[in-house]
């Protein structure tokens, strides 16, 4: 079971603060159709940044949800484009658009609910 361990850091924002501003980064950028693509790519480096942070507390596993979701969903976005070729693209990079969302969803979700993103609490 993960514990919550509340950042009480005087110099920066908690890090259910943090997190909070993770999805609604990632949110941005893939619901602008890729024009703010600038905020995924942001909510991804400070995920990266503020992951060793979280390690030990209920925000841990958003951190990685987010990371996975964004590189998995950028695995099949771009293997859907080269599969445009062949007619199949499409309908594979509308799957991989609606999961990316999917998983955006459930993750901050269950951060309103003070829950990992998995289920498990």
């Amino acid at each position: 079971m993960t514990e919550v361990v509340p950042s009480e850091d005087p110099q920066g924002p908690s890090l259910r603060a943090v997190t909070h501003i993770i999805y609604g980064l990632f949110a941005l950028g893939w619901i602008s159709a890729g024009f703010l693509a600038l905020a995924t790519i942001a909510a991804v480096v400070l995920a990266y940044l503020k992951r060793g942070d979280a390690a030990g507390t209920v925000y841990a596993p958003h951190f990685d949800w987010v990371l996975k979701t964004f590189w998995w969903g950028l695995l099949w976005l771009v293997l859907s484009a080269l599969a445009t070729h062949i007619f199949i693209g499409w309908l594979t990079g509308a799957v991989a658009l609606v999961w990316v969302l999917y998983r955006l969803i459930k993750g901050w979700l269950a951060l309103f609910a003070g829950q990992t993103p998995d289920g498990e609490a």
